[in-house]
Parts: C-alpha cells; sequence; structure tokens
C-alpha cells in the first residue's frame, strides 16, 4: 500500500459520529485467530489488518486488551521480547489487528532474535490488505535510536505508520503535549509517515476513542452510531 493512500485532510479530527461507530465496532465479540511463525502461516489477506509495533515492554498487548476492551486477549508478559509470533486478532469478523514481534532488549539468542524480528519486516513487505501500521512509543522516553530500524522499514516498505505513544498517564499533561510535539517534528520529514500523534493510556483511557477512530477511518469499515 502507498503511505499516500487514504490520508486524510484533518488527521486527529473525528466528528462524534466517527468516535461512536468505532466505539460500536471495537464493543463487539474480538477473539484470538492464530500465531504465525512464516509468512507461509498467515492467514488469507481476505480482511482489512492493522498492524502494531513497538519496542519491548511498550505496552502492546496492553493497548490492544484495552482496545477492545478485554483484559486477557492479548496476553503480556513480563519477560521483554517474549512476543515471536505474528499474532491476530479478529474484531466482529471484519478487521483483524495484528502484533508484531517486539524489538529491543529480547531475552534470546542473537540469531533467534534476527529471526523473528525478519519475520515481522517480511509481514510489512508482502501484506496488501494492510491498511496502517502504529508504532508504539513510551511517552516517558519519546523516540529513541532503536526506533529508527522499524520507521525506516516502514518507509521501505511503503507501509503508512502512526506514531502512537503510550503510557501517557505517567506524565503531566504539559509533558505529553511536549513529547507529542517532539515526535511529531522528528517524523515530519519520514515518506510513510502518517501526520499527527495520538497520546494514550490503557489504564485511564485516554485517547483509546480517537485510536479506535483512526483504525476504523483508515480500513473504512465504520457502522452507523445505531448499528449495536
Amino acid at each position: 500500500m502507498s503511505p499516500g493512500d487514504a490520508r486524510e485532510p484533518d488527521p486527529g479530527d473525528y466528528p462524534d459520529e466517527e468516535i461512536e461507530a468505532a466505539r460500536v465496532l471495537f464493543a463487539r465479540p474480538a477473539v484470538f485467530m492464530m500465531g504465525a511463525v512464516s509468512v507461509a502461516g498467515l492467514p488469507e489477506p481476505d480482511l482489512p489488518e492493522v498492524a502494531f509495533a513497538g519496542r519491548s515492554n511498550v505496552g502492546k498487548s496492553s493497548l490492544i486488551n484495552a482496545l477492545v476492551g478485554q483484559k486477557h486477549l492479548a496476553r503480556a508478559s513480563n519477560e521483554p521480547g517474549r512476543t515471536r509470533e505474528v499474532n491476530f486478532f479478529l474484531v466482529d469478523g471484519r478487521l483483524r489487528l495484528v502484533d508484531l514481534p517486539g524489538y529491543g532488549w529480547a531475552r534470546a539468542a542473537k540469531g533467534e532474535v534476527k529471526k523473528f524480528q525478519a519475520l515481522g519486516r517480511d509481514y510489512l513487505r508482502g501484506r496488501p490488505n494492510l491498511r496502517r501500521a502504529y508504532l508504539l512509543i513510551d511517552a516517558r522516553h519519546g523516540l529513541k535510536e532503536v526506533d529508527e530500524e522499524p520507521m525506516a522499514a516502514f518507509d521501505q516498505a511503503a507501509v503508512s505508520y502512526q506514531v502512537i505513544l503510550t503510557k501517557a498517564d505517567k506524565l503531566k499533561p504539559a509533558e505529553v503535549e511536549a513529547v507529542r510535539a517532539r515526535t511529531e517534528a522528528r517524523i515530519a520529514k519520514r515518506p510513510a509517515a502518517f501526520p499527527g500523534v495520538i497520546a494514550t493510556s490503557s489504564e485511564k483511557g485516554t485517547g483509546l476513542p480517537e485510536l479506535r477512530a483512526a483504525i476504523v477511518r483508515a480500513c473504512g469499515i465504520g457502522d452507523s452510531p445505531d448499528a449495536g
């Protein structure tokens, strides 16, 4: 997918009806579908997908769980770098959320680390139904050098991606805004970066309505507010 496709004119500006439609969709059944350990094991590209990437321990599992209102759909681990598969979660039978292997500080042999991180890159390059990727960044730390590699991979694969700040509740509002501004400035010239950074908190629910709306808009699968 070209990063220029489906670029909304007002990123981050979601009317109430879009927020509500997204709430309705994500309130519907969400289930773990499968984990793939090779490109050959990926499901058919017959549904829109959005993928989540981020450093180990950035809170990917917590964010996915919070989006769908479940505590244990995506399994978090106390061991950084535990996710070594591409995991697929099916929402309402119409949308797949994809959890990519984490990067950085994985407690595994270097060869194994390269293997499961290469799987994530292969997924990005060869998935025609991937509508957007979301790069999760811990708001307390901001973009780090280790984040340059996935951003370069997104750019190279021409995959539109948006930066999502996690754990925003750990900072004061002014600090969150400062991190957001610095992040937007750093990604401004990256060819595949989608404009606008969403600050979230899985614990407090901050930013989740906007992220749900962003996903629904990117995938073009919104419901009318009275549909459920």
